[in-house]
């Protein structure tokens, strides 16, 4: 999951339509046929809660015609999504269906609201095994039936600029030492120019780059129990990788503020930075400020030479899933069937910049070939989820906040130590203990 580019304007359009709904409230049958009707909650995934509308309601129109179940749909933005979810899980009053951000299904499974996938369920969404595994694992808790299914597909890559990079007589980098260098090279303060973009007040920013970097450096931020170890060498040394790209001033001190705005992307597309490290869907914001896919590259985010791994994203992304005590379990079923078939994917990919979560589809969102294919193996071959814990939305939270706050110190001129680093993970791992 990452939030995504929205308006003040479009978060005050979700809240109105978010209000007065209730699972399988409006259906007329819950025989899952024509005559009923589905709430759905979509996530806001490209420029607006407008854009996406025009996007998916010509396909749920295509659904009602086919089936006869109509889907009364509501765009929801990220910074309300997690808390409405929340909300409907202990009230009882939610949609039929609703987009999740993958990291959640562990927080949200746990909650006991949402409906396991079984092998009855997989059979009528046709199979688990359409899915990518490397997407399907994010569904849930390990071991148990997942409470999710992949929709939309995410990974981290670096996108570098091919004029700036071939001015400087440099190469997209392979080690971290090379991206520190090469970032370095390219930072111009005269200029206002900086070898790297950063959303330096994003909590998930923080807390994704926390996860991807400890993975290199061989550290989890849970045992084997579930328990959370965030002040190993390896967690703390993963942060330290992260921050110290603002303490070597090779990123604007003003960034410490980009929250999962278009700040960060602009800045890349606008010429104001070098590299990006950002999602796949980040294409849609480098488009819209007028940026063309042939005037930048992607690679894989590099690890430091000698790494214990070669992690270079978590598996992020949108899954689906259906509220328990839904009226329309039927109906709803054949929903995530229709918006998880190969036809639906491709069509959805295109806008929303999405990978392709079923096996043996084309990636489509970039008419950059090496592009997608660059994502597409990095979803394969470098990608892993997220802890697959309860308490996983906690870490986020907590974690998260504790990189924002160093980075911000970071952004001031004082470079925090391992002590510091260490001190705020602790106080990190305090809270979610107090929490329970």
């Amino acid at each position: 999951m990452k939030a995504r580019l929205i308006t003040a304007a479009a978060v005050s359009a979700a809240l109105v339509g978010i209000a007065g709904c209730g699972s399988g409230s409006s259906s007329d049958s819950g025989s899952g046929g024509s005559g009923t009707t589905l709430t759905y909650w979509a996530s806001n995934q490209g420029s607006s809660l407008q854009d996406d509308q025009k996007v998916l309601q010509p396909e749920l129109d295509k659904f009602q015609k086919q089936t006869g179940i109509k889907v009364n749909l509501q765009v929801i933005g990220w910074p309300d999504l997690q808390n409405k979810i929340l909300a409907a899980t202990t009230s009882g009053n939610g949609p039929d269906v609703l987009n999740i951000g993958n990291t959640w299904a562990p927080s949200l499974q746990a909650t006991g609201a949402f409906l396991p996938f079984g092998d009855s369920e997989f059979n009528a969404i046709g199979g688990k095994d359409k899915f990518v595994p490397a997407s399907l694992a994010t569904g849930g808790m390990a071991g148990k039936d997942p409470t999710s299914v992949p929709l939309y597909s995410l990974v981290y890559g670096l996108y570098y600029n091919k004029k700036m990079f071939a001015d400087a007589g440099l190469k997209p980098p392979t080690t971290w030492e090379e991206l520190q260098d090469a970032a370095k090279k390219l930072t111009d303060k005269s200029k206002g120019v900086y070898g790297m973009a950063m959303e330096g007040g994003s909590y998930t920013e923080g807390v994704h780059f926390a996860f991807i970097f400890g993975q290199q450096h061989g550290s989890d931020p849970f045992d084997s129990s579930g328990k959370p170890q965030f002040t190993s060498d390896g967690q703390i040394q993963g942060v330290k990788q992260y921050v110290d790209l603002m303490s070597s001033g090779v990123v604007n001190p003003s960034s410490a503020q980009y929250k999962n705005g278009p700040e960060a992307p602009g800045d890349f597309a606008k010429g104001k930075a070098a590299m990006l490290m950002s999602q796949n869907n980040a294409d849609n914001t480098l488009v819209a400020d007028g940026m063309k896919s042939d005037e930048y590259g992607v690679v894989a985010i590099p690890a430091p030479t000698g790494a214990a791994k070669d992690t270079a994203s978590f598996v992020a992304g949108i899954n689906l899933s259906i509220f328990k005590n839904t009226k329309n379990k039927d109906a709803a079923l054949k929903f995530v069937n229709f918006m998880t078939s190969e036809d639906e994917q491709k069509i959805f990919d295109k806008p929303f910049a999405a990978l392709p979560v079923l096996k043996g589809v084309t990636p489509n969102f970039t008419d950059n070939t090496q592009e997608a294919k660059t994502f597409q193996d990095i979803l394969n071959t470098k990608a892993v989820p997220l802890p697959l814990v309860p308490n996983e939305a906690a870490y986020e939270t907590n974690v998260g906040n504790a990189v924002v706050q160093l980075t911000a110190q970071a952004a001031t001129g004082k470079t925090p130590s391992d002590d510091d680093i260490k001190a705020a993970l602790q106080k990190a791992q305090d809270t979610m203990a107090a929490a329970g």
